[in-house]
């Protein structure tokens, strides 16, 4: 439902602009403001005013306020998460290790379970920052992959995690395993990503793309498929596995970027093997370094011992 709100606007606002004295007044942004009076919602003293007209003091101002929630199917379903590992929590962050085949938050498409609905039905309460069906996500992980991620559970710790990893001073290290050797072993790929022309869930180098960088060094080499240990410069939607598609040295078990399905039934993989292993920056609350590692899941482990041989 639509909340109003009645005040009576101090006289130390009289003269200021509506969207300015509201964006004091209710701590909204003013471009918020803008659009509640562009839409009708503002009045003063019963008369609806726009966003550049002035307030008066001792004036009655009501606002509408829209009711607060996620769009529709998109409402965070409380349910247990299976596997889903806590790693760290204190009373400005939680650390996740997350599962494959559950995602961050809701999202149109997706009906399975999310770390968000995992951590509501465990009791967490997370920052009410964001849009109501990812409050509290600074960053996420593909379905498909898995992993360790920092959850807000502060609005100050929301503030500052979501300019850390703005700015890249996040350490994000991920371990893939991907079909055959790079060359060289070690290296940075630089391409730009954007949305792929033909398929709107995937995602392909483009010249027109968003600047991208990886870091990769070589960890094992075998037969039909290397380990390498990556850092994350940038954080581009599906990056790790467009990125060494694009090389023709796709994650293992990666179908929808051209992995063979062969190998992938070999090493009983039903998703990329893509790992978040290592999570590294300043602490939200007392600024000082930490840093949280995580183990290859079960099926991951197996494909691994598989390719070892």
């Amino acid at each position: 439902m639509s909340e109003s709100r009645t005040f009576l606007v101090p006289d130390g606002l009289e003269g200021e602009r509506v969207d300015a004295a509201l964006a004091r007044l209710l701590g909204l942004s003013r471009s918020k403001v803008a659009d509640l009076a562009a839409g009708g919602h503002v009045s003063q003293d019963g008369r609806v005013v726009g966003k550049s007209d002035r307030v008066v003091g001792g004036s009655w101002i009501e606002v509408v306020l829209p009711p607060v929630g996620p769009p529709p199917g998109l409402e965070v379903v409380a349910e247990p998460v299976e596997g889903m590992r806590i790693v760290h929590d204190d009373t400005e962050m939680v650390v996740v290790d997350k599962p494959a085949m559950v995602a961050a938050h809701p999202s149109v498409g997706w009906s399975g379970p999310t770390v968000v609905g995992g951590l509501a039905a465990a009791g967490y309460r997370i920052s009410t920052s964001g849009a109501p069906e990812r409050q509290g996500i600074v960053q996420r992980l593909d379905v498909g992959t898995s992993g360790l991620m920092v959850i807000a559970k502060s609005e100050r710790a929301y503030t500052v995690l979501k300019q850390a990893f703005r700015d890249r001073t996040v350490d994000k290290t991920y371990h893939s395993l991907v079909q055959g050797l790079p060359d060289p072993h070690e290296g940075t790929i630089d391409a730009p990503i954007g949305r792929h022309p033909g398929h709107d869930y995937r995602f392909a180098v483009r010249r027109d793309g968003r600047p991208s960088l990886t870091h990769y060094e070589l960890l094992e080499a075998h037969r039909s498929a290397s380990l390498l240990e990556i850092h994350l410069e940038t954080g581009r939607t599906h990056q790790i596995r467009v990125h060494f598609s694009a090389l023709h040295h796709p994650c293992c078990g990666d179908l929808t970027y051209g992995a063979d399905p062969t190998l992938a039934k070999r090493l009983g993989l039903t998703r990329q093997w893509l790992h978040a292993t290592k999570l590294g920056f300043l602490h939200p609350g007392s600024g000082e370094y930490v840093e949280f590692e995580s183990p290859y899941p079960d099926d991951l482990q197996h494909a691994l011992d598989v390719i070892r041989g």
